[in-house]
């Protein structure tokens, strides 16, 4: 399923359908407080802990749903998908829990620790260069081959309605948020998280966090239209990816407001993070920290979920990050 196929959006109900059918499967992962965090950012901060969900990262959540939607015939030919490491060891372990055949195409460059996650979970890689585009392609190679349903990272359907279930599970406390924050590559999660706040909190405001070195989502909000043409340069692996077309309408039309954010202030946000509650994520999970910290204004004496992506760090790369 591509851009072109997915020409269906999603809808809420379809979260709810996702939040059923991964219930066996995925973590209800905590919310996170920290009254040190809160009085650095001048507000109230609501720590959704995906790090901690299985597979280490949100993605399980969208994999799962794309998974166990697939009927038996599709199911039995097995799955295809490009990834850069996270949503390809969430597809693995989801498929394993089906007992369905994974391929997943990765970029040479990758980070070594995602793509042992991968092969820990019984997919097979298969290398191609650094590009969306040569992804794409050996995808497409790979569905010829073997008939194997294409599972995309962020703009397929039931991968959306699948991430939204984060959000959906952090509105339901009882407290109200003013704003609720998520990274935004791809745009999986950030259109998921949009269907849930507007479905469930539709006074809350949509506040994306992207690495102002892979800020095509940002350029193409501002724009009107999808920006692809960049090269992303970013430690933010995981935001690496270009908007999806499917994401993009869905962010314009709930009206998602992009924070940029370099990452000089995302490492430190990433160290702070370590420091005063003693959880490690990763970069692209870091982002989100280092926005509310970066714009005191936009959110001073609000309360503020904020979705911690994934915790999928190498640690021979720690070191250096903290150094």
């Amino acid at each position: 399923m591509n851009d072109t196929a997915a020409s269906v959006l999603p809808v809420f109900d379809d979260v709810l359908a996702a939040a059923a059918r991964i219930a066996p499967h995925a973590h209800v992962t905590p919310v996170l407080r920290s009254r040190t965090l809160d009085a650095m950012a001048g507000c109230e901060l609501h720590f959704k802990t995906e790090h901690l969900q299985r597979a280490g990262a949100f993605k399980f959540r969208g994999a799962c749903n794309a998974i166990w939607s697939l009927d038996e015939a599709t199911a039995a030919r097995g799955v295809v998908t490009h990834s850069s490491g996270n949503h390809g060891a969430a597809l693995a372990l989801a498929a394993r829990t089906r007992g369905v055949a994974c391929h997943v195409v990765v970029p040479e460059g990758a980070v070594a620790a995602k793509l042992a996650a991968i092969e820990a979970h019984g997919a097979t890689l298969h290398r191609c260069a650094p590009t969306i585009a040569a992804r794409e392609a050996r995808c497409a190679e790979l569905q010829a081959e073997l008939g194997a349903e294409l599972v995309h990272p962020y703009t397929d359907p039931r991968v959306i309605a699948g991430q939204g279930t984060a959000a959906l599970e952090l509105l339901c406390s009882p407290e109200r948020f003013d704003a609720v924050i998520v990274p935004v590559g791809g745009g999986g999660l950030a259109a998921g998280t949009a269907l849930s706040v507007a479905a469930r909190s539709p006074g809350t405001r949509l506040f994306l966090a992207e690495p102002s070195g892979a800020a095509e989502t940002f350029a193409s909000l501002q724009r009107g239209e999808r920006v692809t043409d960049f090269t992303p340069d970013t430690v933010c692996d995981g935001l690496r990816g270009t908007l999806g077309a499917i994401n993009f309408r869905m962010l314009r039309d709930h009206h998602a407001q992009v924070l940029t954010v370099d990452d000089a202030a995302t490492i430190a946000a990433m160290r702070l993070f370590w420091q005063r509650t003693k959880q490690i994520v990763e970069p692209s999970s870091a982002t989100v920290l280092a926005a509310v910290l970066a714009n005191p204004a936009l959110f001073a004496g609000q309360r503020v979920g904020v979705v911690l992506s994934g915790g999928n760090v190498d640690p021979d790369t720690l070191p250096t990050l903290f150094g």
